[in-house]
């Protein structure tokens, strides 16, 4: 998991769930990371789900990328994106706002989302 520099508090996670033999992934990565400096309250994180997989389990993550958007204790996104910055922009400044709606319930999506708090949250 590579963490981009941010805050210690972010008021939300974009994580990318993606896999290193993606060609879509590896041409994404770089308009992924560019946005960090746009939202400097947001923490992004690039996961490799095969590097990864003892964080991702139990999500099986089959369409790259796959996002997760997350605010504390709320997940606001998860799912496949067309892997363009314009997109990744409008969805990220959609779910700032503060009339975003959370996603119902799920337990692995938001354990996963869980982990990935506690994990930013411990690297200060």
């Amino acid at each position: 998991m590579q963490l981009a520099k941010t805050p210690t508090n972010p008021e939300m996670l974009v994580a990318c769930l993606c896999a290193e033999w993606c060609g879509a992934c590896r041409e994404y990565q770089p308009l992924f990371e560019q946005l960090q400096a746009q939202f400097p309250d947001t923490r992004f994180l690039w996961i490799d789900v095969e590097d990864e997989s003892d964080l991702v389990d139990p999500i099986e993550v089959e369409n790259f990328p796959t996002l997760l958007i997350a605010k504390p204790g709320t997940v606001h996104f998860f799912g496949t994106v067309t892997p363009h910055r314009e997109t990744l922009l409008r969805l990220v400044e959609a779910q700032r706002a503060s009339d975003a709606q959370a996603l119902a319930a799920s337990p692995h999506r938001d354990g996963l989302a869980k982990r990935l708090w506690a994990q930013i949250l411990s690297v200060k």
